[in-house]
C-alpha cells in the first residue's frame, strides 16, 4: 500500500508496507523479546558496547495492532545480543583533557571583560557571548565559575606604582 501525501504536507518518500520478517531480522513485540536481547540504551546502561550489528528489531507500540506487517516506524529499536557485547572503552587522560578543552570553548564567554565559564553551553553562534554580556540578564552565581586571576608579582606591582 502506497501512502499519498497531501499538497500541504511535503513528503520526500512514499511509505511502503512490508510483510513481517522481510527485513531479515526477527521482530519482537514489546514485552516478548528474550532476556539476552537488549536495546542500545540498555547496553549502554550496563557499561557495555554493542560491538556487532543488531540481531533483532523491537517493534513500536503502534505496530502491535498489525502483527502481519513489518515495523518501519522511527519508534522501533534495534536489539543487540548481550552475549556478544564487549566492555566500553575507557578514554585516556589526553582524550579527556581534549574533551574538556572543547567543552570549555563552548561554555566560556569570549568577551575579555567577562570570561566566565558556565555549566551549560552558551549560544555563541546566535548571540556571540553570554546572556549577561548580551542584554544584561543577571546570571545565577551558581551557574558559572570566574576566570583565573592574572597573577602579578610583587615586583610588577611596585613598578606600576612608581
Amino acid at each position: 500500500m502506497m501512502r499519498r501525501c497531501s499538497a500541504r504536507r511535503r513528503c520526500t518518500e512514499e511509505k511502503k508496507r512490508l510483510l513481517r520478517g522481510v527485513q531479515g531480522l526477527p521482530e519482537y513485540d514489546r514485552g516478548s523479546c528474550p532476556d539476552y536481547l537488549l536495546t542500545r540504551r540498555q547496553v549502554r546502561d550496563r557499561s557495555l558496547s554493542p560491538g556487532h550489528e543488531p540481531v533483532g528489531i523491537l517493534r513500536c507500540t503502534r505496530c502491535r495492532y498489525t502483527p502481519q506487517w513489518s515495523c518501519t516506524h522511527p519508534g522501533r529499536a534495534w536489539l543487540y545480543d548481550v552475549r556478544l557485547t564487549r566492555p566500553k572503552r575507557v578514554p585516556t587522560l589526553a582524550q579527556e583533557w581534549a574533551l574538556d578543552r572543547a567543552m570549555a570553548a563552548r561554555q566560556t564567554c569570549p568577551r575579555p571583560t567577562c570570561g566566565r565559564r558556565y555549566i551549560y553551553v552558551l549560544p555563541l553562534r546566535t548571540l556571540g557571548c553570554c546572556l549577561e554580556c548580551h542584554d544584561g540578564t543577571p546570571a545565577d552565581p551558581s551557574t558559572y565559575t570566574l576566570p583565573p586571576a592574572a597573577h602579578q608579582l610583587a615586583a610588577d606591582l611596585q613598578g606600576a606604582s612608581r
